[in-house]
C-alpha cells in the first residue's frame, strides 16, 4: 500500500496537468497550464539532446565563417563610412568574456583586415559567399527543425534573402546608429540633456536601449528564419524571453570568467579561446529556446510530454482529410481564396507533421493540386462532384504501401481474406456514389445515413 500512494500521487499530477481541454477551463487556470506544459516541454527537449546537438553543430559552422561573415558585411560598411562603429558593436557581444574581450575582438579584426576580398578573386570571392551562406542555411535548417519545416526556401530564396540581411541588414543598422549619434552630439540635443527630468529618462532608456536592441534581433530572426508563416505575436513571446536570457546569461558568463582564474591556470592562452566557445555554444542554445517557446507559442498542441512527432490514429486521419477537402473544397466552390497550410492548419487544430502526411498522401492520391503562389495553395484536382469519398477514404487509408509493407506481403489465411474482403465490401457500399459535393449538401448526408 505504501509502494502505491507516490504512484497514485503520480497520477494525479499527471492528470491534472496534460488531461482536459484549455478551453473549457478558466483563463487563470489555462493560462498557468499552459505555461507548465511549455516548461515541462522545454525540459524534455533538452534533455532529449536535439536542440543542444544543433547548437553545437552552429558553433563549428560559425567557427568556420565567422571571419568571412563579418569580412563580407564590414567590406559593404568600409564604403559606407562606418567602419569605426564596428569594434564597439564587437566589444558589446564579447563582453561577457570579460577583460579579454578587448584581445579578442582585435584578433577578429586583424583577421579581417588581412582578408583583403579585392585580391581573392571570382573562385574565392565564391567560396567567401558560399561559407556565409552555408551559415545561414544552417541556421534556418536548425529553425525548420523546431517548427517541424521539412522543405528549405528554394535557391533562389534562400541566396537573395541572405545576402540581403548579411549586406543591407547592417548598412541599415550602422545607418542607424550613426544618424542618431549625429543628432545626439548637436548642441541643441546637449542642452536638452543637461534639463531634467529630460537627461535622466535619456539616460535610461540609453541603458535599456541595447536589451531592445537584442530582443528586436531575436523577434526578426524567429519572425522570418523559419520557412513557415509565424505570427507576430509568436515571435514577440520567443524574442522577449530569448533577450531577456541573453542579458542574464550575458551577467552570469562575465562573473564565471572574471572568477574563473583556474581555466586561465589550466589552459594558458588557450584559455580565452575555449571560453569564446562556450559563449557562442550559449548564444545558439538560446536562440534556439527562443524559436522554440515562439513555435509552442503559435501551435500548442504540440505541448504535450511524449517525445517526437505526434502522430494521428487510423480515424482520426479519415476524419481529417475529410474535413480537408471539405474546407478546400468550400473555399474553391464558394470562390474564396484558396487554402494555404498554414490556414488549414489554424482551422484544424491539428500538428503540422500529421497533417502534411494527410495531405501528401491526398496529394499522391490525385486529389488535392498546389498552386504556384509562395506559400502555395491548395485546390481540388477536379469537380468536386467527380471526387467519390470512398477514393479519398481509400488514398488515405493506403497511404505509405508502396514504400513500405502491401497487403500482399503478409499472407493470410481464406477466413481471414474473407473478413477483409467483407469489410472493404461494406465500406465501399456505405459510401456509395457519395462524392465531395455531397459533403457540402446536408440533404445528401442525411440520405447516406438513412
Amino acid at each position: 500500500m505504501l509502494n502505491k500512494k507516490p504512484a497514485r500521487y503520480k497520477s494525479a499530477v499527471y492528470a491534472a496537468i496534460w488531461s482536459g481541454h484549455l478551453d473549457t477551463m478558466a483563463d487563470w487556470k489555462a493560462g498557468a497550464i499552459r505555461l507548465l506544459r511549455m516548461v515541462l516541454v522545454l525540459v524534455r527537449d533538452l534533455a532529449y539532446g536535439q536542440l543542444t546537438l544543433r547548437a553545437t553543430g552552429l558553433v563549428f559552422t560559425t567557427l568556420l565563417s565567422l571571419v568571412p561573415l563579418l569580412a563580407l558585411s564590414f567590406s559593404v560598411l568600409k564604403a559606407f563610412g562606418v567602419y569605426n562603429q564596428i569594434d564597439p558593436i564587437l566589444l558589446k557581444f564579447l563582453a561577457p568574456l570579460g577583460e579579454k574581450s578587448v584581445d579578442v575582438s582585435k584578433w577578429l579584426i586583424k583577421f579581417i583586415e588581412n582578408l583583403n576580398v579585392k585580391v581573392l578573386g571570382s573562385i574565392g570571392l565564391a567560396l567567401l559567399i558560399y561559407t556565409v551562406v552555408s551559415l545561414m542555411e544552417k541556421i534556418e535548417e536548425s529553425v525548420n527543425f523546431i517548427w517541424h519545416v521539412a522543405q528549405l526556401r528554394s535557391f533562389a530564396r534562400r541566396f537573395s534573402g541572405y545576402l540581403s540581411v548579411l549586406l543591407i541588414g547592417p548598412v541599415l543598422l550602422f545607418s542607424i546608429i550613426g544618424i542618431t549619434a549625429t543628432i545626439m552630439a548637436t548642441p541643441q540635443a546637449e542642452r536638452l540633456l543637461a534639463t531634467e527630468p529630460i537627461g535622466g529618462i535619456a539616460y535610461a532608456l540609453g541603458q535599456a536601449i541595447p536589451v531592445f536592441f537584442v530582443i528586436a534581433l531575436f523577434v526578426f530572426a524567429y519572425r522570418f528564419a523559419p520557412n513557415t508563416s509565424v505570427k507576430l505575436n509568436a515571435a514577440l513571446t520567443g524574442g522577449i524571453v530569448a533577450g531577456l536570457l541573453w542579458q542574464a546569461a550575458s551577467w552570469a558568463f562575465a562573473e564565471f570568467a572574471r572568477t574563473s582564474t583556474q581555466y586561465a591556470a589550466i589552459y594558458s592562452s588557450f584559455a580565452i579561446f575555449l571560453l569564446f566557445l562556450i559563449w557562442l555554444y550559449l548564444n545558439w542554445l538560446i536562440l534556439l529556446l527562443g524559436a522554440s517557446i515562439a513555435f509552442y507559442s503559435q501551435h500548442p498542441e504540440y505541448l504535450v510530454l511524449e517525445q517526437g512527432e505526434p502522430r494521428l490514429s487510423n480515424r482520426m486521419r479519415e476524419r481529417v482529410a475529410l474535413m480537408l477537402m471539405y474546407l478546400i473544397g468550400k473555399s474553391y466552390r464558394d470562390g474564396n481564396p484558396a487554402q494555404t497550410f498554414a490556414d488549414l492548419t489554424q482551422q484544424l487544430g491539428v500538428p503540422t507533421y500529421a497533417l502534411q502526411r494527410v495531405i501528401g498522401s491526398l496529394e499522391q492520391g490525385g486529389l488535392l493540386l498546389q498552386t504556384g503562389d509562395d506559400p502555395p495553395a491548395y485546390l481540388p484536382s477536379r469537380d468536386l462532384g467527380s471526387i467519390l469519398l470512398k477514393d479519398l477514404l481509400h488514398a488515405v487509408r493506403t497511404a505509405g504501401e508502396e514504400q513500405y509493407l502491401e497487403p500482399q506481403a503478409v499472407p493470410a489465411p481464406a477466413e481471414i481474406e474473407s473478413i477483409l474482403a467483407r469489410m472493404n465490401l461494406a465500406f465501399e457500399d456505405g459510401l456509395r456514389d457519395l462524392t465531395v459535393r455531397d459533403l457540402m449538401t446536408p440533404a445528401a448526408s442525411a440520405a447516406a445515413d438513412r
